[in-house]
């Protein structure tokens, strides 16, 4: 609510720090919410998108939870990278399409960070084809990788699990997170149109459903050069 200088709106714009409406919040209101109307979890990775330019530059944001996040099974993580850190690198050059990438220890977590170009199903298989044998070592550390063991024989249920642990990526324009949040339970977006108002209450739903996101799709560019001139003078073509 917009403060016009009235007492009324002055104290509702207040309540968000009061201690008892946090609380309210918190333990009330928000799973009431949940209960009443919650909101599906939505998957990770890039949408599809009819534009070129947006098959270019896109992210992967995957978390991989650990099977012991103990400084033991912390070290066990990093292990399985640091003796592959060579076949990782020659692999992710093989498959031609990325642009970069790196590993991350964060938490319980270990998480790969990489930005590529064309299809998101597409780029799993590359890299396992070309790395199959790094994501084999690190499932033995993951929550839930043995089922996905060898990779190289299991691709279509490992493409599964990454979309799964991949970040959802909200959208640039937060309104469009109605339509999204309304094709995953198979309504027709914005039939009827959402009002605006609730953006925020479908924000926490879906905060709730993803506590992690990727917020937009991130900025994407080369000073004074497009992609296209760079890779062509790189020879990687497309």
């Amino acid at each position: 609510m917009s403060d016009d200088g009235g007492w009324l709106n002055t104290y509702v714009n207040s309540l968000p720090e009061r201690r008892w409406f946090q609380f309210l919040s918190k333990y009330v209101v928000v799973p009431f919410w949940v209960w009443r109307d919650g909101k599906p979890k939505l998957p990770g990775g890039p949408r599809p998108s009819p534009q070129p330019s947006d098959s270019t530059q896109r992210m992967m944001n995957l978390l991989m939870p650990l099977k012991d996040p103990s400084p033991i099974g912390r070290a066990k993580a990093v292990m399985a990278l640091a003796q592959n850190v060579d076949e990782v690198f020659a692999g992710l050059d093989n498959v031609g399409t990325v642009h970069s990438a790196r590993f991350l220890l964060i938490e319980d977590h270990i998480c790969m960070i990489s930005v590529y170009d064309g299809d998101f199903s597409n780029y799993i298989r590359d890299f396992i084809s070309t790395i199959g044998s790094v994501f084999d070592a690190l499932m033995l550390v993951v929550e839930g990788g043995d089922k996905l063991r060898p990779c190289e024989k299991n691709v279509e249920a490992f493409i599964d699990w990454v979309r799964d642990h991949d970040l959802f990526q909200a959208p640039d324009f937060p309104v469009e997170l109605f339509a999204l949040q309304d094709a995953q339970i198979g309504k027709k977006p914005n039939d009827p149109p959402h009002a605006v108002e609730s953006l925020p209450r479908s924000l926490i739903l879906q905060l709730h459903a993803n506590r992690n996101i990727s917020l937009g799709g991130g900025y994407r560019g080369y000073p004074g050069y497009s992609a296209a001139q760079i890779r062509n003078k790189l020879g990687v073509g497309w």
